[in-house]
């Protein structure tokens, strides 16, 4: 139907982390991050315009949302009315998301849910207003990042790095490599629930009050260098050992805040040492990483993927897995795709 586009956006988990911002309302990080686009967890989102509305509307899972949750989402469309050339002009947008991921439960639900908003969006203004000049996946990464930095990634499948860039229009998603190669994650979701601790929050206190931070900084870019050489010489171990490393550092630097917090829980370090326990006695390539929450990712071959998510069941038979292999960048969905998904 005319004046209404869908796209689906796949949610990535940081190999190098993305923790902290230098400029806030543009979201300019304090380091490049690098990240694998996951095939299993994704975003799907419909957007239309609403001539007769006098506000844009959000619903995510079929349920309307609150003015705070509605207001980030208008925020990007305001930068999509202002690139193409209407401003106020442009009608209201209505918005409709679903996650096949929990959200705000650290597994990245804002990754993939604004980076398929962006995707859905140029799709809708390009649709609209033809004369206007193509926008490139570079740029439309720049837009996903103002609505969550770590959508940036999300526009592009397989390893990705998020540019520390000079400003605004070069702090963009670079795409890496593919990842059509010997390497895939198992997920621990140990809680769906929403954290109660925001990233948004929890990166902004740590960067103004822990003095591990100005060295996390330092260190996080040596990180990205071995990970970078890992991949180009597609040795799992060399990319997981770092990303290891970069993990533990990420989360020292909240330990180090004041006050002091932590995402980590008992389970996550249950989790963690049976990972090193496998490494060591199974002869496993396995590594764990952690975000701004409880659940643990596991990076593993592809190939040892059915062992290690068997495994990982048999010690801890009440969690939920999910297996995931590199993922694609957003794509838009046909009318009848949507349908036939959510009627």
């Amino acid at each position: 139907m005319a004046g209404r586009v869908a796209a689906r956006a796949h949610t990535n988990i940081a190999l190098i982390k993305y923790w902290g911002k230098r400029d806030e309302a543009l979201y300019l990080p304090t380091s490049t991050s690098l990240s694998l686009t996951l095939s299993s967890l994704y975003t799907d989102t419909r957007v239309s315009f609403d001539d007769d509305a006098f506000e844009d509307v959000l619903l995510l899972d079929g349920q309307i949302q609150d003015a705070a949750s509605t207001a980030k989402v208008t925020r990007v469309v305001n930068l999509f009315r202002e690139r193409y050339g209407v401003g106020s002009a442009a009608p209201r947008v209505r918005v409709e998301s679903h996650n096949h991921v929990p959200t705000a439960a650290g597994l990245a639900s804002s990754s993939s849910g604004f980076a398929a908003l962006a995707t859905a969006l140029r799709a809708l203004f390009e649709e609209r207003y033809p004369d206007a000049p193509r926008m490139s996946d570079t740029e439309l990464s720049t837009f996903a990042r103002r609505g969550s930095g770590s959508a940036t990634r999300s526009i592009f499948g397989g390893f990705v790095e998020w540019a520390y860039g000079t400003g605004s229009e070069d702090s963009v998603a670079v795409p890496v490599d593919d990842a059509q190669w010997d390497v895939a994650m198992v997920l621990v979701a140990l809680s769906t629930q929403k954290k109660k601790i925001s990233s948004t929050y929890g990166m902004k206190h740590t960067a103004d009050t822990s003095a591990f931070y100005p060295l996390w900084r330092e260190v996080s870019e040596r990180d990205l260098d071995d990970v970078r050489a890992g991949i180009r010489e597609r040795d799992i171990d060399r990319v997981g050992a770092a990303m290891e490393a970069n993990c533990m550092k990420f989360h020292a630097t909240m330990f180090a805040a004041n006050p002091p917090f932590t995402y980590l829980t008992s389970r996550s370090l249950a989790v963690i040492e049976y990972i090193q326990e496998l490494r060591a006695h199974e002869g496993l390539s396995v590594y764990y990483t952690m975000d701004a929450g409880p659940n643990v990712k596991v990076l593993c071959r592809r190939s040892e993927q059915q062992r290690v998510h068997e495994l990982l069941e048999e010690r801890f038979p009440d969690v939920t897995l999910f297996d995931a292999v590199a993922g694609p960048a957003p794509r838009t969905l046909t009318e009848k795709e949507w349908e036939e998904l959510y009627g």
